[in-house]
């Protein structure tokens, strides 16, 4: 029979690989600037249309605001800065109920969140490709 204090390492693995993966991906993007390196994946759909999904930027985002540039993060991806907070409020709610067995309310996890969150993706897709928006391309 295993042990408590083994039951408790291996039921923390996924959390421990997942923060190490989400520290690892974050050095990479500190290190190296996407718009001079070519090793990130470009965006398909910009390379075969050349109209900017709701994505497209996201990796000069993230390595903007890893260098703490609000404002040329913002100019890459505006929804991506405006999601972060409901993104980490998500991955915290994740974590905590997972690993210290209490729960936290379960803002942002409903039908009309989720339909709020898709219906701004396809209108910040479209929206950004329109002229007159040309502020909110990356």
């Amino acid at each position: 029979m295993a042990s408590a204090t083994s039951r408790f390492a291996v039921h923390r693995l996924p959390l421990a690989a997942g923060l190490l993966a989400g520290l690892a991906g974050a050095v990479v993007f500190w290190a190296f600037d996407p718009d001079q390196n070519g090793f990130y994946p470009r965006c398909t759909l910009h390379s075969l249309t050349g109209l900017d999904c709701p994505g497209c930027g996201s990796q000069r985002a993230v390595h903007c605001l890893l260098h703490g540039e609000l404002a040329a993060a913002v100019s890459a991806n505006a929804l991506l800065v405006l999601l972060l907070p409901v993104a980490a409020w998500l991955l915290l709610r994740l974590a905590i109920n997972r690993y210290a067995h209490t729960s936290l309310p379960a803002v942002f996890l409903n039908r009309i969140c989720l339909g709020l969150l898709i219906g701004a993706l396809v209108v910040f897709g479209i929206v950004r490709n329109l002229p007159g928006f040309e502020w909110l391309r990356p």
